[in-house]
């Protein structure tokens, strides 16, 4: 059972920073993406950083240069560095990850329960 699992929120000033785990297990790493992404209510989720398993990494245009996505294989432990941050970017964070199968990649077929991310002027 693959079981996805964020930690690493909390309460922030402005201009501070945090960093999201995600551990993965029983999941196996191979030639699909994992993600983060956001969630605030009232508003759709939001694409933040994608990786891929060449190690590839995409970003929102406005956390480019403030958050970095990061991968420990040793550790199944999936990264969000947020430096930064501002009080647009309080929500609930979100791993998710592809589930492989033997022709494709089933995108974003598990999700972690979020962690919170609070930021105060």
């Amino acid at each position: 059972q693959v079981q996805l699992v964020e930690s690493g929120g909390g309460s922030v000033q402005a201009g501070g920073s945090l960093k999201l785990s995600c551990v993965i297990s029983g999941y196996i790493f191979s030639s699909c993406k994992m993600y983060w992404y956001r969630f605030v209510p009232g508003k759709e989720r939001e694409w933040l950083s994608s990786m891929s398993s060449s190690g590839a990494t995409t970003y929102l245009d406005s956390v480019k240069g403030r958050f970095t996505i990061s991968l420990d294989n040793s550790k199944k432990t999936l990264y969000l560095q947020m430096n930064n941050l501002t009080t647009e970017d309080a929500a609930v964070y979100r791993c998710a990850a592809d589930r492989p199968t033997i022709f494709r990649c089933d995108t974003k077929a598990y999700w972690g329960q979020g962690t919170q991310v609070t930021v105060s002027s």
